[in-house]
């Protein structure tokens, strides 16, 4: 689960990473929506991401522990125009780590987490 700031974004930043919304619920306390819990599926695999959304403006912090997510994309180019028509830019070229080795590159989702993008072509 990553706390987030803005659901709209969040969710098209996600999807444009090749995530499917797969639903939405609200946590009410007393009477009053407390938190929106959003799920996102990936290829045939069912709420693999939890995304929560506290409606009472607070912010956050990166947290020290936190590295990042990796996500494998068929299409790593691809992937990187539906973002950048977002505004979002990698951090640097993709790169491999080896010769030979998948390409990658680092990118940041709205709330600034690291999302690294792995080519599985």
């Amino acid at each position: 689960m990553v706390r987030i700031t803005d659901p709209a974004r969040s969710r098209a930043f996600y999807e444009a990473l090749g995530f499917t919304f797969a639903g939405d619920f609200d946590i009410v306390r007393d009477g009053q929506v407390e938190a929106t819990n959003c799920f996102f599926s990936l290829g045939d695999q069912e709420s693999v991401l939890e995304l929560t959304y506290n409606h009472d403006g607070r912010t956050y912090e990166l947290g020290s522990g936190y590295g990042h997510i990796a996500v494998g994309v068929e299409d790593l180019d691809g992937t990187l125009e539906r973002l950048a028509q977002q505004g979002v830019e990698p951090e640097r070229p993709p790169y491999s780590v080896r010769e030979g080795g998948s390409r990658l590159c680092f990118v940041q989702d709205p709330d600034g987490y690291r999302i690294e993008l792995i080519g599985r072509s």
